[in-house]
């Protein structure tokens, strides 16, 4: 009952007259448990939730003979995460929004093509933001150094720009950054991505958090999805460190699964084997994460504790 999506399911569970089950705070043993006792059919949580699942104790995890439908925002979810919901039963849509467009307005809508993929890559297609909802008037991608729409080669990046009924009339109280949420009649969501041949958007980064480095950009999300695919990474975040020769390079904060060990330097040359070098971390840091209380990595807190000592 939390924001958007809370007043979205509460008003659609009394449309359908459906049972809504709550928790007062999130534990995955529990989840486990009330999806097979009550017969859960669907439920949602940001892609950190699906991670705890995928790591949960083995005697606490349930692999179910049915399939449940879940759906998952927040954050770009890392194709590793959602590979492993299949294992439990879990079919896995992924929504984009923001608080400004009163929630999602783009969904990984899966094609019947997917179904000859195999698991991995049906995990890389679902973990795309997706096409725009039907309520949603438009949905671009825009260069921001031309102001022209990218071409959907999957490669080339601009900013999302998003038009439709559902959108916010603007900030209280703050005319100037109304003006500039809203430049040109649309508004900017500030999150940069790139659009496939299919017409599918996928966010690369937060403007805010992608990384430039000696001219080069880097996703923070490319590396965080890298750092996933190793077995003893529970949950990564990749921010921006102050660097003297580069201007700035991707600093890794890791939270290892249970006691598995593993070092800042395997972790860098794993990273240096499964994409472009000058991509890889400089440093990593061990510990827990900041999280807000729906889940969300602090990425602002994290960026504070590089700070240099003044």
């Amino acid at each position: 009952m939390f924001h958007c999506n809370g007043w979205g399911h509460a008003w659609t569970m009394a449309a359908v007259t459906g049972t809504v089950i709550c928790m007062r705070a999130f534990e995955p043993g529990l989840l486990f448990r009330l999806v097979d006792e009550h017969r859960v059919s669907h439920f949602g949580g940001a892609p950190i939730i699906l991670n705890m699942l995928a790591n949960a104790p083995e005697e606490q995890q349930i692999r179910f003979d049915r399939s449940i439908k879940v759906m998952t925002a927040g954050a770009p979810p890392p194709a590793q995460v959602l590979a492993r919901m299949t294992e439990f039963g879990f079919d896995v849509m992924h929504v984009y929004g923001l608080t400004e467009t009163y929630g999602h307005i783009l969904q990984a809508a899966p094609q019947q093509s997917w179904e000859a993929e195999d698991n991995s890559r049906q995990a890389e297609l679902k973990s795309r933001q997706g096409v725009r909802f039907p309520m949603t008037e438009a949905v671009i991608v825009q260069d921001t150094d031309t102001g022209l729409q990218v071409p959907a080669d999957g490669s080339s990046i601009g900013e999302i720009l998003i038009r439709g009924n559902t959108c916010m009339k603007g900030y209280l109280n703050n005319p100037e950054a109304t003006a500039e949420a809203f430049a040109d009649g649309w508004f900017h969501s500030g999150d940069l991505a790139v659009v496939h041949p299919d017409g599918y958007i996928q966010i690369k980064d937060r403007s805010k958090d992608l990384i430039i480095s000696g001219g080069e950009n880097i996703s923070s999300v490319e590396v965080e999805n890298t750092l996933y695919k190793h077995p003893a990474v529970g949950e990564a975040a990749v921010v921006a460190m102050p660097d003297e020769t580069w201007g700035e390079v991707p600093c890794a904060f890791v939270e290892v699964k249970g006691a598995e060990p593993v070092t800042e330097a395997e972790l860098i040359d794993f990273c240096s084997t499964h994409m472009a070098r000058f991509k890889r971390p400089k440093r990593v840091i061990f510990g827990p994460l900041p999280k807000t209380a729906t889940g969300k990595i602090q990425k602002h807190a994290l960026r504070d504790q590089l700070k240099p000592a003044e």
